[in-house]
């Protein structure tokens, strides 16, 4: 199961990086912005994702025990979306000793 996770979220990592960069190529979203603000299901993405944010940094507060750490991931959760959290679920999976479950990686390390 870990060795699954492990490949299927190195999957969504490398796609969420193809979609962003392809997308910032066909388009400048400072330049869009007035207009993407504009359309209510746009906004209401906008408000999902930043509410999803929270809920998953919350985990993380519950997980790491460093204020560094706790800067950091919010500062790459907020700036890099799913990238960000992906790659902190990546790390985690990726710090496993072998023989540890998905318990190690949803619960405190002590």
């Amino acid at each position: 199961m870990i060795n699954f996770l492990k490949i299927f979220f190195t999957i969504l990592f490398f796609y969420m990086i193809y979609t962003v960069v392809e997308t910032s190529l066909r388009s400048n979203l400072f330049e869009e912005w007035n207009y993407l603000g504009s359309i209510p299901w746009m906004v209401a993405t906008l408000k999902d994702f930043y509410v999803n944010i929270v809920v998953l940094y919350i985990w993380v507060l519950y997980k790491e025990k460093n204020i560094g750490l706790w800067i950091l991931w919010l500062v790459l959760f907020v700036c890099l979306g799913s990238i960000g959290v992906i790659l902190y679920v990546l790390i985690q999976l990726f710090t496993l000793k072998p023989g540890e479950g998905i318990e190690k990686v949803l619960l405190r390390r002590e």
